[in-house]
């Protein structure tokens, strides 16, 4: 039996567009290295390799982010996910948590379109979804832009860069969110693997 200070192993599967996102997914990263015992490795999924898909397949997590063009995930997302397709037949990822994270131009921006289909990508991978977990902020007359989850969003975590910012710079407030989805993520993922490792014990 498998002791239950080993690892659990966390992927971020993240395609990064103009910048913007894998700042994001640097920020889910930090807060689920915050969990002890917990390995995160990120994979990019517009050039991944062989070996990165294994590692997919043996993490306890996976959690996807790509930048919403067009109210939906990247192209080179939806490639990812379409390649995904041998995955699917075999039910590798069947019961492995998962998450979501997106950005956009806009506070709305169709993010919401975007983390949707994250979630039903994961649904049918047969994985468990874990939601952001938090109320929406910055919506009374007491909240302010720096609250977490400030564009009110529940899927996943979400944020706003302008369209014309070329430097990758997010929003305070929507990296850490990022972290709180991070953290959250790898203490489900605990509590799952624990449960599964005493089951079997």
């Amino acid at each position: 039996m498998t002791a239950l200070t080993d690892p659990v192993r966390i992927s971020i599967a993240c395609h990064g567009g103009r910048g913007h996102t894998a700042r994001l997914g640097e920020a889910v990263r930090t807060g689920a290295s915050r969990v002890p015992h917990t390995e995160v490795t990120s994979v990019q999924v517009d050039r991944i390799t062989d070996q990165e898909w294994h590692r997919l397949d043996d993490a306890d997590a996976i959690i996807f982010g790509a930048p919403t063009y067009m109210g939906t995930a990247s192209s080179a997302f939806h490639t990812f996910a379409e390649a995904s397709a041998r995955r699917w037949l075999t039910r590798r990822w069947q019961d492995k948590l998962a998450a979501g994270f997106t950005n956009s131009g806009s506070m709305a921006g169709d993010k919401a379109g975007t983390l949707g289909y994250f979630a039903t990508f994961a649904a049918q991978h047969g994985m468990l979804w874990v939601s952001l977990g938090l109320a929406p902020g910055w919506n009374s007359s007491s909240g302010s832009e720096f609250d977490l989850n400030r564009l009110g969003f529940h899927q996943g975590a979400a944020a706003q860069s302008p369209v014309d910012d070329r430097t990758g710079t997010v929003h305070k407030s929507d990296l850490a969110t990022a972290e709180h989805l991070g953290h959250r993520v790898a203490e489900l993922t605990r509590t799952v693997v624990a449960g599964r490792r005493a089951l079997e014990s």
